[in-house]
């Protein structure tokens, strides 16, 4: 078995978003030369997230609107964890809700993903260098 790895890097500058990962991820498994295997996509940051939905504008407004709900950002002191000088407690409930990571089936050297299926980065506390993993195990 083979195994590949490989790192993005994204510096968002607004305080949320959603980048469509996939073609660079797809690069990644084209460059490992695996066919047949798993490809893990991971946010390496507390505050980030991997998943997997429809690349369509309209959801990325509702999934802002529900975790804004979920987790407002304002005000800052609602949060246990903003006491430590931090403004970010509501980033690392979001990450939670919306994943850490997902794997995918490689198929013919491909991602095999649905029909809508797309993988994408949310940023929930933008401004700064994060970074995404991809290991891809295969043969």
């Amino acid at each position: 078995m083979k195994s590949h790895r490989h790192e993005l890097w994204f510096q968002v500058p607004t305080r949320r978003a959603f980048l469509n990962i996939t073609p660079q991820v797809q690069e990644a498994l084209t460059a490992s030369g695996i066919s047949e295997g798993l490809c893990l996509v991971n946010a390496m940051h507390i505050t980030a997230s991997v998943f997997i939905n429809d690349d369509e504008s309209g959801l990325h407004a509702d999934y802002e609107k529900w975790l804004e709900a979920l987790a407002p950002h304002a005000p800052v002191s609602q949060y246990q964890h903003n006491r430590t000088g931090e403004d970010n407690a509501d980033a690392h409930l979001k990450r939670q809700v919306m994943g850490r990571e997902v794997v995918v089936a490689v198929t013919k050297g491909r991602l095999d993903l649905g029909p809508w299926e797309q993988i994408f980065y949310g940023e929930f506390d933008g401004g700064r260098r994060k970074r995404v993993l991809i290991k891809i195990i295969g043969e």
